[in-house]
């Protein structure tokens, strides 16, 4: 029996390599032609390899997270007789083959091609990267490669390429065949295809929390475009009640008071006053929530990053959003939060001062529309106003930081909003009681 070798796809243009994600058929198996042996992932797309003939799968080349250039060889199938004995009339047999109703091949029924002779250049046309196997097979006997599917003018349902749309490219000459690519829009950005060296040393692959993270954080960033807004607060009232009070607090309820549930009070009142920082974006509308659930980004004892969930906070008394931040908190060091306890949130709040931060630039957890970062509360020397004129004292001071999404917050709702924020902490009232 002869042997055939499967090679990576093109599967888009500028796409020089893809990573197998897994293999659907085991060395040994038998296939049909049509059949799914691979699974491959682009940083476009993902796709599905079928097999170009019916046989047996031999040998395959590559593991799942292999990263294989376009072109190069990843299985070895044996081509049975019957896939033998149908290639002699493949390309009779498809060109014969009954069409359906609405894909007669005609002149009437052939889409509107664009001349690209004198130019020698294209846009994708059909932006649906899925080919079915009759294509595929059809591509192949013409030895037409998936960079050139991709020009054809697709006619079918959700822009997929019909065996019509294929013939009559050939019927025409394949004007596409030998056109250089082109953007769609010449101000365009697209990312360079850069080679860095990233250097030797101790390789750790990221555990699966931490790829999590990285595809949320990268999301965040591709999706919304983020502005940061930074105030300064004098919070001398707050960190003075804090520390004459806490002792007592942890007597009366049993609770550690730390500066979390107080900033959430702050925030709370804040978000009251601009509704609208309480929202998510989905696709052209801004949803603003009825709950008010703020997201807490707290650190796990493995290095990680987590957000658990304050569900209407602003239904809560200082006594019970300590309880809450403090169960929060433990059941994170704990490892031990439940699907629920990170649902929901509608604004996340990240104090970057716990670990010696002077401030940050978070990244916004999607799909929300802001996050607010807390500084370390510093003392230093100011200038104040008394009753006496202006004097330097040594107040307590802490940096915020908004970062938001441009798409649906501009700079005078994100700057107010924080600059309330900020006052709520200042303006804290020496008295309160609880």
């Amino acid at each position: 029996m002869s042997k055939f070798e499967l090679k990576m796809p093109r599967m888009g243009e500028s796409i020089s390599e893809a990573t197998i994600i897994s293999w659907l058929i085991n060395e040994g198996d038998t296939i049909n032609e049509g059949d799914i042996i691979v699974e491959v992932a682009t940083d476009k797309v993902d796709n599905e390899v079928p097999a170009p003939i019916s046989g047996t799968l031999i040998k395959t080349f590559f593991h799942s997270k292999d990263v294989v250039p376009v072109g190069e060889v990843i299985a070895i199938l044996e081509v049975s007789e019957v896939a033998k004995s149908s290639s002699k009339d493949a390309v009779s047999s498809s060109a014969v083959e009954t069409p359906q109703k609405n894909e007669k091949v005609s002149k009437k029924t052939k889409p509107v091609q664009q001349p690209v002779a004198n130019t020698g250049s294209f846009s994708v046309n059909n932006t649906n990267t899925f080919f079915s196997p009759l294509i595929i097979k059809i591509s192949k006997e013409h030895h037409i490669s998936f960079e050139e599917l991709a020009r054809i003018p697709a006619t079918g349902i959700e822009g997929r390429l019909r065996k019509s749309d294929v013939f009559n490219y050939i019927e025409d000459g394949r004007p596409y065949k030998f056109a250089q690519p082109v953007a769609q829009d010449p101000t365009a950005y697209r990312i360079p295809q850069l080679s860095f060296d990233k250097g030797k040393g101790k390789v750790i692959e990221m555990d699966r929390m931490r790829q999590m993270i990285a595809d949320h954080m990268v999301y965040s960033k591709h999706t919304s475009p983020h502005v940061t807004a930074y105030v300064e607060a004098d919070v001398t009232n707050l960190v003075e009640w804090r520390h004459h009070n806490k002792e007592s607090f942890q007597n009366k309820y049993g609770e550690k008071l730390t500066f979390t549930p107080l900033f959430i009070e702050a925030v709370v009142k804040a978000i009251q006053d601009f509704p609208n920082m309480n929202a998510s974006v989905d696709g052209r509308n801004i949803i603003v929530k009825e709950d008010i659930n703020i997201g807490m980004a707290t650190a796990l004892p493995n290095g990680n990053l987590i957000v658990p969930v304050v569900k209407n906070a602003n239904k809560k008394d200082l006594k019970q959003l300590a309880e809450e931040v403090n169960s929060l908190s433990d059941k994170a060091r704990n490892n031990k939060l439940k699907t629920d306890d990170i649902k929901g949130g509608s604004f996340t709040i990240s104090n970057v001062g716990t670990f010696g931060s002077l401030m940050g630039t978070p990244i916004i957890n999607q799909p929300e529309v802001a996050i607010l970062a807390f500084g370390i509360i510093k003392k230093r020397p100011e200038v104040i106003t008394t009753k006496k004129g202006d004097e330097i004292a040594i107040r307590s001071m802490m940096y915020l930081s908004l970062s938001f999404d441009h798409r649906a917050v501009d700079g005078f709702l994100g700057g107010s909003f924080l600059r309330r924020v900020a006052d709520y902490l200042e303006q804290f009232d020496t008295k309160t009681e609880f």
